[in-house]
């Protein structure tokens, strides 16, 4: 398998896009991946915009970033949830001053945003951000996946199968 090994943070939080959380982590799993689902509370379940549940696996506080290859910021309503917290804008800025591969779909530049990471990076998410990541000084460009360096970044659920494509190309090298 392609990612036997390799450790994935898959960040949780309440009215996240159900496929935008589900399906990444799906693959790296398929792959041979560990994802370690994590939100504000170890155990809690968190529930998705369209109602499908998942159960955190450990607590923000629990996690240490340096023991871990990846982290993914699912889509929806939860990156402006997310953003809210310390441990989740450090654990983003841990991942990318390791050059560490983070991916972000949709509305989940706003967690890159939060971070302040996104200064002369090229990116995509839904439209409906694009003035947010320029503002955060980022290139932002209307393509289904965008590759810079070890960030990867995807529009909405139609892309994901581009968005993992490149995600798991990342995390391979």
């Amino acid at each position: 398998m392609k990612l036997s090994g390799k450790k994935v943070i898959q960040l949780v939080s309440n009215d996240f896009e159900d496929l935008e959380l589900w399906y990444p982590v799906l693959r790296l799993r398929e792959e041979g991946a560990s994802v370690a689902i994590v939100g504000e509370n170890a155990g809690e379940k968190y529930i998705g915009k369209y109602g499908v549940p998942i159960t955190s696996d450990y607590a923000f506080a629990d996690i240490d970033p340096n023991d871990y290859d990846a982290i993914l910021v699912p889509g929806g309503w939860s990156p402006d949830l997310l953003r809210r917290f310390t441990e989740v804008k450090e654990m983003v800025r841990s991942m990318d001053e390791r050059q560490k591969p983070i991916g972000q779909i949709c509305h989940a530049g706003w967690v890159l945003i939060s971070a302040n990471i996104l200064q002369g990076r090229t990116v995509t998410s839904t439209p409906g951000i694009k003035d947010d990541m320029t503002n955060a000084g980022a290139t932002w460009v209307d393509e289904p996946a965008v590759v810079d360096g070890h960030i990867i970044s995807a529009r909405r659920p139609p892309d994901l199968p581009d968005y993992m494509r490149e995600f798991i190309a990342v995390l391979a090298k």
